[in-house]
């Protein structure tokens, strides 16, 4: 039987340098799904992180009450916890996926819809990253 599926805290992105190295440098690639838009960026693997590293972001714009901001990342994160071997089977031992996931609506949706807009950017990134090996 496999092991359940797991987000831990190496998964989660909280270096600024890759934070920046994400959304300054231009080399990034991106793909929506209403609600959500994803960034991402394939980079050379650093010693002791996570094949992929992930990031959430819910503007205080859309939601301004932080329960609901953190509802939000609740359901995107459990979607991504649940589906990120399609990203992860697509990855080699010298890579690293840098995603960050940005909500952009104003109102909540039912978390079988996000799952499956999370799914639906999984999918396209993990075909867009297998194109390029």
């Amino acid at each position: 039987m496999a092991a359940a599926p797991t987000f831990r805290k190496r998964e989660r992105m909280v270096s600024n340098l890759l934070i920046e190295a994400l959304f300054d440098n231009g080399n990034s690639q991106s793909v929506s799904a209403f609600p959500l838009r994803a960034v991402y960026q394939v980079t050379n693997r650093r010693d002791g992180h996570a094949p992929v590293q992930l990031l959430i972001s819910v503007p205080k714009k859309r939601f301004k009450h932080a329960v609901d901001r953190n509802r939000v990342k609740r359901q995107i994160r459990e979607a991504y916890r649940q589906h990120k071997q399609l990203v992860w089977e697509g990855m080699t031992e010298a890579q690293e996926l840098l995603l960050g996931f940005i909500w952009l609506s104003d109102r909540h949706y039912p978390t079988k819809e996000v799952e499956a807009r999370v799914v639906k950017i999984l999918q396209s990134i993990g075909k867009n990253e297998k194109m390029k090996q």
